[in-house]
Order: C-alpha cells, then structure tokens, then sequence
C-alpha cells in the first residue's frame, strides 16, 4: 500500500450509525443495491433503514473521511441453536468505487469483528457473489474461511 493510502485509511472514522446518519447512509445503501443489479430506490431504502435501525433489527458502521460518507457495513442478528448463543450476519459491505484499495472495507470488518467478539456471539457469516472475486480475495486474507461443512439452500417467496 503506498504512503498516500495509508494516509487515507487512517483519515477515515468508523462509527455506529444511527437514525441521525440516514441523510449518509441511504445513497451509499442504493449503491450498494445498485452494485447487485437492483434499480435506484432511495425513498425506499430510506424506510428500509429507518425500520432496521428503530427496530433493532440490524447494526450498521459508517466509514467517513471527515464528513463524506465512504463506505458502510451492516450485520443482522442471529442465532446458533447448537451453539445456543448469538451469532451475527454481515449481510453488506459496500465502499464508494473511488474509496477501494484503501484498507476501509478490511477497517469495517474489522469493527463487524470486534463488535461480534464484544456482544458475545459464537462467529461472523457472510455470503458474496461467486463472481465477487475482490470481496472473496479480501475475506480470505483477513482470515475468513469458506463454508464446506453445510451446503445453503434458498426457497424464493
């Protein structure tokens, strides 16, 4: 990494976000959306994530370089009943294109990490695109390892 990325990376704040940082949160969450093939949407992401938020229902961290939002991570929470503990999902990641290769995504999982460590849970999961080869070479190198014990299965409603 050269010395200007890494000045970068060290100029970005990671926080917890809450209802206060929607205005930043909804056009980095439509992009993420978009990044998946999904059409714009930001009155409905908004609620999405109003509702997420007030209810409880997931966490999410906010990378900013001083007041630009740059990149979030959001978790759902789960359970492990053969565990019978916590376990929590990293359900997305998204870092602005112009804001890749500057270590935010390894930063935001990182704080995914300790956040799970410190709520108690048993382990992390995620899923990514099988063509999402820079997300897959990230994860690795950050010590994920791919799931070869359960096959996963979706019935789509």
């Amino acid at each position: 990494m050269s010395h200007d990325q890494n000045r970068i990376s060290h100029e970005i704040e990671i926080r917890q976000a809450s209802r206060n940082h929607l205005g930043q949160l909804v056009p980095l969450f439509d992009a993420y959306r978009q990044f998946y093939q999904q059409g714009s949407d930001e009155t409905t992401a908004q609620r999405f994530l109003t509702e997420r938020l007030e209810r409880g229902d997931s966490v999410i961290f906010l990378a900013c370089r001083g007041q630009e939002p740059v990149g979030f991570a959001q978790l759902y929470p789960s359970f492990s009943s053969v565990a019978m503990r916590r376990l929590w999902v990293l359900n997305d990641l998204f870092v602005k294109p112009d804001f890749r290769r500057q270590r935010i995504g390894e930063r935001l999982i990182e704080q995914a990490i300790h956040f799970a460590r410190s709520t108690g849970a048993c382990r992390l999961v995620l899923a990514t695109g099988v063509e999402n080869l820079a997300a897959q070479r990230l994860y690795a190198k950050l010590g994920w390892v791919e799931e070869d014990a359960f096959l996963q299965f979706k019935y789509a409603l």
